[in-house]
């Protein structure tokens, strides 16, 4: 049976104006408030127009900046350290005492000088006078006369060998280590060019005094019953370590990064961290600063290369260049141990940067992990592991344990006197480890049913508020909710 009785228009609410006033003027509320923000969002265009161009283009400009002075400051600590630390200079060339090609080089220099010391001529004339005294016949003194070939041929052979044992001893070492200790206090002076000493800087030329070697090999002579090697003088001969005709300019360069010393990285990476602070997108600014390190480190050593092809073409005639090349890989070793270490750490920050970014690698990378570790986890709590406590701490201040992984770390490397690629290697590693552990330990009790019901646990701060749907935040209810 129809009724006569009108429908109520949509608009109208059952109970009345009395009763149905309040709730239409709240949601009236609301969507104005909804339609201002909305005006306001699209008035502000897109966010990349507000931005001003200063702060990125100041920010590309730091970080480079930051990548060039990385290079100085590896090659300043590098000077300062041959300068300063008598251990760290000492180190650097007591591996040439055993190098073949040095001691070659040494035992041609002796050799030379202790034959110098030598008159072979008034050695045979001597001869003959004794043999003549001893009543040898006059046509075999004569005989003896023509001699001086063949007796200075063995008597280079006997100054040779002598040389040559005295040199691959371990007394050679010793004396090498002790010459090359004291005299590193005249260094200074050698690459400033000041004064004279033990380490000189004459001629283009860094020589070191050799003259206790001489010493060693006349009294390893006399012993031997050549008596004629007691007349040898006490001498002074440079065994050349380097030598260029730029070496003026070198010494200055040095001196400049000398006197900068261990500034120059703190200022290198206060810079690099400007750079990455001003950025508007920070880890992204991190991973190219470390990319620019990184290729700075790579300049540096082909750089290094090509300057050592450079020297030993341009050595002067008479010089040995297998001895020279290998002085000049052990004066840079700690050198090019601090490139392959600085380049190291920077390019596993690159991929540390890269790792937690927003790319589907890095996220499948990360999800890999945390499901690998949590199963671990889950394994060892069904097992009767209790990390119910630790678990909620750790769960708790996960970020700040993660800080305090980082710090340490940056601290140990900072603080580590010169440290080498295997150094920053297990840092790494340790690290990982530790941020692995930290994973492990992650572990709240709930925290499954918590994420179920939209993520209002611990783990999710603010969780609570969007679970509810923004109820009494700002954000207006469904229109059937509001009619409940």
């Amino acid at each position: 049976m129809a009724s006569s009785t009108p429908p109520p228009e949509p608009e109208k609410r059952p109970g009345g104006a009395s009763g149905g006033e309040q709730p239409p003027a709240r949601e009236r509320g609301e969507l104005d408030e909804l339609r201002h923000r909305v005006s306001a969002l699209e008035g502000a265009g897109p966010p990349r127009a507000a931005r001003h161009w200063l702060r990125p283009l100041g920010s590309v400009l730091l970080i480079v900046l930051a990548s060039l002075l990385s290079l100085l400051a590896v090659v300043a600590v590098w000077a300062n350290s041959i300068v300063r630390d008598t251990d760290r200079y000492v180190a650097t060339v007591a591996p040439l005492a055993s190098n073949p090609d040095v001691q070659k080089a040494v035992t041609d220099r002796v050799t030379t000088e202790v034959l110098a010391q030598i008159d072979v001529d008034a050695l045979v004339k001597q001869l003959s006078q004794e043999a003549e005294k001893e009543g040898v016949p006059p046509e075999l003194a004569k005989l003896l006369g023509g001699l001086s070939g063949p007796i200075n041929s063995g008597l280079k052979n006997l100054v040779s060998s002598t040389v040559e044992r005295v040199v691959s001893s371990n007394a050679f070492d010793t004396v090498w280590v002790d010459a090359n200790r004291a005299v590193h206090s005249s260094l200074d002076k050698a690459l400033t060019g000041k004064g004279g000493g033990a380490v000189s800087l004459e001629n283009n030329q860094v020589a070191i005094d050799v003259g206790p070697i001489v010493a060693k090999v006349k009294d390893e002579l006399v012993s031997a019953g050549f008596s004629p090697a007691a007349k040898i003088p006490t001498v002074h001969t440079n065994f050349v370590v380097f030598t260029s005709d730029e070496i003026g300019e070198i010494k200055t360069y040095l001196r400049v990064l000398q006197i900068l010393g261990n500034w120059l990285p703190i200022v290198a990476v206060l810079i690099a961290a400007a750079g990455v602070f001003l950025a508007v997108n920070r880890r992204r600014a991190l991973f190219w600063a470390a990319v620019g390190v990184f290729a700075a480190m790579l300049l540096l050593g082909i750089s290094l290369a090509v300057f050592r092809a450079i020297y030993l073409d341009r050595l002067p005639a008479g010089v040995s260049g297998a001895a020279a090349g290998a002085v000049f890989d052990a004066l840079v070793r700690f050198l090019r141990a601090s490139v392959r270490a600085v380049g190291a750490l920077a390019l596993v920050t690159a991929v540390g940067a890269f790792v937690v970014g927003p790319s589907r690698a890095a996220v499948l990378t990360r999800t890999v992990c945390r499901r690998g570790i949590g199963a671990v986890r889950d394994v060892a709590v069904s097992a009767g592991l209790p990390l119910s406590a630790v678990g909620r701490f750790v769960h708790r201040f996960k970020r700040w344990i993660g800080v305090v992984i980082l710090v340490v770390a940056a601290i140990v490397l900072f603080t580590w006197d010169y440290p080498t690629t295997m150094v920053v290697v297990w840092t790494v590693v340790i690290v990982l480890v530790a941020f692995a552990i930290r994973e492990f330990l992650d572990f709240a009790p709930g925290g499954a049913d918590d994420a179920a019901r939209g993520g209002a646990g611990d783990g999710a701060p603010g969780g609570g508020d969007r679970a509810q749907g923004g109820a009494g935040s700002g954000a207006p209810a469904a229109p059937g909710t509001a009619r409940t």
